[in-house]
This record gives structure tokens, sequence and C-alpha cells, in this order.
């Protein structure tokens, strides 16, 4: 027997369906943006303002949720979530990525970059660019570079001044074996560490020193758990922020412009602020007194780039000469 639907309730039913698909159909997008370090960071606050201008840009269509200090992907789990669409956006160190190519190796060559201003030159050329889509076979897309400042060494000795100063001393490092080559050719032992887990290293002596910028010294205490911090400004500490390729390229047209120029904007007020907040934590570190700000002369900083010399020659073939080469003349220009 055949059930006959009244056609008053039929067309109540058809009427549902309809504003139940229109509801859908309106639902904002999800951007999840995760990171593994603190609100008050050059990151952390880049982020928020990304945040800020992608839903002002992009009113009712997309939503960006940020989850900082890894509360929600710690660093060793933030790009497999990438990868399988578990987030959106995360804004890995550069020092990450030498598992997908080689050539961004380029920023963790110990005393590449002058200072930030020709880190900002090279980034910006043409060879910096195309550094962006370098991992688009593997699923990753970049979208921009953020600052968060040049690294210096840390430990929990009384003197750092020389090379020699850290022969035998255990340093934190981030998953790269460039930063693992600098510190073994400086006859240092560098130990992997999560970024969660290096106040509680250095402060049980698991660890006995790290390299940082002053903003991440400062937000994660460590100067508190180290006696001295050289101001080495050896490398920097710069992030790629990226997303899913597939993701990317499946957005809508309008939203995919919206977020690039939220992007933009995001990116010019978190390089700016790291600047500003490297230079103030400095000062609060010192004003603190806890920890010993140990300035190096001329002649110091000279025999550190001579120690890690031999480190850009054993990666220069997986990097490429020709890239190194356009780094260096970003210095000069």
């Amino acid at each position: 027997m055949k059930i006959r639907i009244p056609a008053v309730k039929a067309l109540s039913v058809c009427i549902a369906l309809a504003f139940s698909s229109a509801a859908l159909a309106e639902q904002p997008i999800i951007v999840k943006f995760s990171h593994v370090v603190a609100e008050n960071t050059p990151k952390g606050q880049g982020a928020l303002k990304f945040k800020e201008l992608a839903e002002a840009a992009l009113p009712g269509k997309v939503e960006v949720q940020v989850f900082s200090n890894s509360q929600l992907f710690g660093d060793g789990k933030e790009m497999e979530a990438l990868l399988l669409g578990d987030v959106q956006i995360i804004a890995p160190s550069l020092a990450k990525f030498d598992r997908y190519t080689k050539k961004l190796q380029i920023f963790d060559l110990p005393f590449m970059f002058d200072d930030m201003a020709a880190l900002d030159r090279f980034q910006a050329s043409p060879a910096g660019q195309e550094l962006l889509d370098s991992m688009k076979s593997k699923g990753i897309k970049g979208l921009a570079y953020w600052h968060n400042g040049l690294k210096q060494m840390s430990s929990n000795k009384d003197t750092l001044v020389r090379p020699e100063d850290i022969k035998g001393l255990k340093f934190r490092i981030q998953s790269s074996d460039v930063l693992e080559a600098q510190f073994r050719q400086l006859g240092a032992n560098p130990q992997k560490l999560a970024f969660s887990e290096v106040y509680q290293a250095l402060q049980t002596g698991v660890v006995d020193g790290a390299e940082n910028p002053w903003s991440n010294i400062y937000s994660q205490k460590f100067h508190e758990v180290q006696k001295t911090i050289a101001i080495t400004n050896h490398g920097a500490l710069d992030y790629m922020v990226i997303t899913n390729s597939g993701w990317w390229d499946g957005l809508p047209e309008d939203v995919r412009a919206g977020l690039q120029k939220a992007m933009a904007g995001a990116t010019e007020y978190a390089n700016k602020l790291a600047a500003e907040i490297n230079d103030r934590d400095q000062k609060r570190i010192a004003e603190a007194g806890k920890a010993k700000i140990q300035v190096l002369s001329k002649r110091d900083i000279a025999a550190w780039r001579e120690a890690v010399r031999p480190v850009w020659s054993k990666f220069s073939d997986q990097i490429g000469e020709d890239l190194i080469a356009k780094a260096r003349a970003s210095n000069n220009s």
C-alpha cells in the first residue's frame, strides 16, 4: 500500500529542507590556526591579527580559530595535523621543513644573514618567494614568512664568550640537520626537544643551553633557568605560515583572495612587532637581573663565524650554491 503525504505537509517538508540547506550553505568556513608559542610573542600576536583581518574582510564567510601554546597540537604533531586536514594553518619554524625540501636549510646556516634587513631582502626576492611554493608537491603551500628574531646563545655556565665555551655542553635544538651539525662542529652535544619541553629541560639540567630570540627567552622564562645569554645574533628564528595546498586551492576564489589580503596585513604587523618585542624583552631580561647578558666583541664574533664555517660546505650541495650566493648577496644590498 502506498503512503500518501498530504500536499501541504509535503510542501512543508520541502520548505524545511530548503531552509536547512540554505543554513548549511551559510555556515562560515572554519579556519583553525594552531601554533606552539605564547600569545604575547610576535607569532602569537600575528595569528590574532590574521583572525581579526580575515573575519573583517570576509564577514560571515570565515571563522578563524586560534590555538596557541601547543594547546591543540605540539611541535611533533602539527604538520601531520595540517596534512590530514585537522588544522588549516600552522606556522612552524623554518628549521622544521628539511624533510620536505632541503633548500629551506638556507635559513639555518649560521651567520648567513648579517641582520634582519638582509633576511627581509632575501625573503622578498624572487628566490625567497619561490621557496614558498617549494613544497606544493608534498601538499604544503607557503603563505608568508614571519619573523621572530635573531637567535642568541644561552647556557647555565658563567662564561659564554668564545666557541670553546660551549664545548661538551648539551644544547637543545629544533629538529634540524643543519642545527645539529652546527653544535657538533662547536664540540657541543645537540639534543632535539619539543619547544614545550625546553623550560623543564633547562631547569633540571637535561640540557645546559639553548638558542632563542629574546622574545622566546622572555616569554618562556628561559632567562630564569640560564646563567648567561650571549648576544651572538648567529641565526634567525623565522616561521613559514603554511596551509594544506589542496584545502587552499579548493576555497572559493573570493575567500582565498580575502585570506591572502588578511595574511599580508598580519605579516606586516607581526614582523614589525617582532622587532619591537625583541628590543623590549632584551631590556626586560636585563632588568630582571637573573641572567647575565654577555656582549661579544667583533673579534669574538669572528671566532664564532670561523668555527661554524665548515657547516656551510657540508650542506651546500643539498641547498644549492646558487641559492647560498643569492642569500649572501642580500647582505650587500
